[in-house]
């Protein structure tokens, strides 16, 4: 299946290949971190470029890596002749050096270092193409349906591609399955090799609350970012894709923010959480440019050197922030459930219950089927859920609904119903 898929890929890349670059597409998401609520998206299924938000996807296989005793924060990887080949912007690594896994992993949240990240790619898959297949197979496994990886780093490939809403779904895992390495993306500045590098994510300066997540660039992508932001207890995650400048996209995300925060849902008559079902998402043609995110502007002398412990939370806020319920750790028994979407009215929450357990009947069997009714300031919600699962059947229930177009999260014990 997986050689099928990256065949059908190249395939339409091949295809591609003489059509004109296209305009960046403008695309945007807002989603609730815990339980997955969609509270505002535009063009959020249009295919288009990650740049450097591709990152974010080797950054957390980093993680995984470290949190499975493959890799340590002071272990010395080599850099070879590919990754110093690699295109600003980069931390100027040269071939038959060494760099430690942290040094990388804070090169790619405050530099953007394209270097860095071959070097990661490389120590973990053998070579970046590899690497390339390891990123695309995890985001078919997280439900990021329209991601294609092809380099670690974002560098212009037309035939890496995704979505608003793909990357929505990665901010959130990274948010839960990461959260002791999440603190890195808060980090303002990273010395290295007598400079100061200071992080590309300006707006996380000025915004209220928001501490992560990544930034991204090059022509053809238009300027991105993906954040995170929590304001009294409730985090956010959005995803902002080819705004015109870095300001724009940055004032943007931030008036995204603001309103959702004041909000819970949309349109009263429509569902909270998207609809499956969308039709073909429009296809952006490469162009090939540089990932040229702008370098920090006047380097510092070293003072420091990077430690080899994670960071210190960035905020109190995040000890406050819910994990995503996706990949919560539960206990063991019939204490899990699902949540099968997120609905402005009753009915439409009944009719998604209905659809989902005839997609996975063996599996619902014996669940519950609740309607779980919140409420923020003058605006209901109402959550589809499945109850009375265990983790292992919660998953699978997900899983199975995923592969077939429907929303699905696993609910864990440890969220409020």
């Amino acid at each position: 299946m997986t050689r099928v898929l990256f065949a059908a890929v190249a395939l339409s890349g091949a295809m591609l290949a003489s059509v004109p670059a296209l305009a960046a597409k403008y695309a945007a998401i807002v989603v609730d971190a815990r339980t997955g609520e969609v509270l505002h998206e535009e063009n959020a299924d249009v295919i288009t470029y990650p740049a450097s938000l591709t990152k974010m996807m080797t950054l957390y296989l980093t993680f995984d890596a470290l949190d499975e005793g493959r890799l340590t924060l002071d272990q010395a990887l080599p850099v070879s002749s590919w990754a110093e080949a690699q295109s600003p912007t980069k931390l100027g690594l040269r071939a038959g050096q060494s760099i430690r896994v942290e040094q990388a992993i804070l090169g790619l949240v405050t530099k953007s270092a394209n270097d860095a990240s071959v070097v990661l790619a490389e120590a973990l898959g053998g070579s970046e193409a590899r690497f390339a297949e390891m990123m695309t197979r995890k985001a078919r496994e997280m439900g990021m349906r329209n991601t294609v990886f092809r380099n670690a780093n974002g560098l212009p490939n037309m035939e890496q591609v995704t979505t608003a809403r793909d990357f929505s779904i990665l901010s959130r895992a990274m948010l839960s399955d990461h959260s002791k390495y999440y603190p890195y993306f808060a980090r303002r500045n990273f010395v290295y090799g007598g400079r100061s590098l200071h992080n590309h994510n300006r707006l996380m300066s000025r915004y209220e609350g928001m501490d992560g997540i990544k930034t991204g660039y090059t022509v053809a992508s238009g300027f991105n970012l993906a954040a995170s932001a929590v304001r009294d207890g409730r985090r956010l995650v959005a995803v902002v894709l080819g705004g015109k400048s870095a300001v724009s996209r940055d004032n943007r995300m931030a008036a995204l923010l603001d309103k959702a925060f004041g909000k819970a849902g949309s349109d009263p008559d429509a569902p909270v959480v998207a609809r499956a079902g969308k039709a073909a998402p429009q296809v952006v043609s490469a162009a090939p440019d540089e990932d040229d995110t702008p370098p920090a502007k006047k380097p510092a002398k070293a003072t420091t050197s990077a430690k080899g412990k994670p960071p210190e939370k960035p905020a109190a806020q995040l000890a406050s922030a819910t994990s995503t319920p996706a990949v919560a750790k539960g206990r063991d028994g019939n204490v899990w459930g699902v949540q099968v979407g997120a609905f402005s009215t009753r009915d439409a929450s009944s009719k998604a219950l209905v659809q989902a357990n005839k997609q996975a009947p063996f599996l619902l069997r014996n669940a519950k089927k609740t309607i779980v009714e919140v409420k923020t300031g003058d605006t209901k919600v109402f959550r589809a859920r499945m109850t009375g699962l265990d983790e292992k059947t919660a998953r699978q229930v997900c899983s199975e609904l995923t592969r077939h177009g429907h929303r699905c999260v696993p609910v864990s014990p440890n969220e409020k119903l």
